[in-house]
């Protein structure tokens, strides 16, 4: 399939301009603009390059959720109101999204088969809402929910990716120090070593060696590093190992905790919004399972789904895994008395989003002092290093 740009004309004479995704020629795409009650004028196939051109934020597709719904509830059809997002936003990249989705939904498909064919910018979550939206006629309802939780998980990540702006910056700096020791300074002393044939103890070989290598060698260290990441990669597609990794990720002393409660808030809030629209409490799971991203996750989610199966209370399901603090389970068990269940799930969404927060602004508490003296210890290690041969030479002087 072929992604093309075209003028064409209507039945009015009037010139529009757009691009065509997923078409196998212009044969094809002229039938399917006359199908729309166009005319083709022209048409320009782009290259691999311009599709993958640009990207989609996910706060577009929050601010996208929110307009949609609002134009929608006013009464306006849904093809305009995506003709309508389409022309207001600057995005190049989710105008042609929105173009494509229009354009399908314009031949008969439906709003889920259209935004379905986009699913590296629409999560699984969105497409489970919109396709709940669509069924129960709470389209509205559907997006407005959406934009709440996107615009959420956007919160928190921002917040978490502050609190940890500090230890980056210090960890570069702590690297650009070290790396600048190594090239510029430990070259010196290895020079006025040799003349003086001074024997150097092993901590300073190492520092000379390596010293060497930054110098000599810098130019594999692009390729080693692209090398080491594309392997790591490739290593994190094998089922097992993701696994073992998406577990230690929750079990890593003073992040781990952070990461649970995200993953945690993640699911539960997942969770609730799709059945807050009707989605039933199966597929809800499953959808709230993939949004996560954690093998852990998805393993938990299919026990979840077999107990439920089986009969078992939502709550009592949620129990048997450790993951689910004791407050969401208790949540859950008073919404499913009281027969508000997502609305619990919510609210128990927000109170670990909170913990978060404050786990996080606590650990950053403890990483800076933690940090700083690293820091000094490594460029410590590394001055004692350069000036062991200089003690040693200046004792045998006396």
């Amino acid at each position: 399939m072929a992604v093309y740009e075209y003028i064409a004309r209507d039945t009015a004479g009037n010139e529009i301009s757009s691009v065509y995704t997923n078409v196998e020629n212009i044969r094809a795409l002229r039938r399917e603009l006359v199908k729309l009650g166009y005319v083709l004028v022209r048409a320009r196939r782009q290259r691999a390059s311009l599709r993958l051109r640009g990207r989609v934020r996910q706060r577009d597709v929050a601010s996208f959720a929110y307009k949609f719904g609002g134009m929608y509830s006013a009464g306006l059809s849904i093809t305009n109101c995506l003709e309508i997002l389409e022309q207001q936003t600057e995005n190049k990249a989710f105008q042609a999204v929105l173009a494509d989705i229009r354009r399908r939904v314009e031949s008969g498909s439906s709003l889920k088969a259209a935004f379905d064919e986009h699913r590296r910018v629409f999560s699984d979550f969105f497409l489970g809402m919109i396709d709940a939206g669509e069924s129960s006629g709470k389209l509205t309802e559907s997006l407005d929910a959406s934009a709440r939780y996107l615009e959420k998980r956007l919160e928190l990540h921002e917040k978490t990716r502050a609190a940890f702006i500090y230890p980056m910056v210090v960890g570069l700096v702590c690297s650009l120090v070290v790396i600048s020791l190594l090239i510029f300074v430990v070259p010196m002393f290895s020079q006025l070593y040799r003349r003086l044939h001074v024997e150097l103890p092993g901590p300073t070989r190492v520092l000379v060696a390596l010293s060497a290598v930054l110098r000599t060698k810098w130019w594999l260290l692009a390729p080693g590093l692209v090398g080491a990441v594309l392997g790591i990669r490739q290593l994190l597609k094998n089922p097992r190992v993701r696994v073992r990794w998406d577990r230690s990720k929750m079990r890593v002393p003073l992040v781990g905790p952070l990461s649970r409660l995200i993953l945690v808030s993640q699911f539960i809030r997942t969770f609730g919004m799709l059945i807050s629209v009707g989605v039933p409490i199966i597929d809800a799971l499953d959808a709230a399972g993939r949004a996560a991203r954690n093998e852990e996750i998805s393993r938990i989610t299919a026990d979840l789904q077999q107990a439920i199966r089986t009969g078992h209370p939502v709550a009592k399901s949620l129990q048997t895994h450790a993951i689910f603090p004791p407050m969401v389970i208790q949540l859950v068990a008073s919404g499913e008395e009281a027969g508000v269940l997502p609305e619990m799930l919510t609210k128990a969404a927000d109170l670990l989003d909170k913990d978060a927060d404050r786990l996080a602004t606590s650990l950053l508490v403890k990483l800076e002092p933690a940090l700083t003296v690293l820091m000094g210890l490594v460029i410590g290690l590394i001055l004692m290093g350069v000036y062991l041969p200089m003690f040693d030479y200046m004792a045998c002087l006396k």
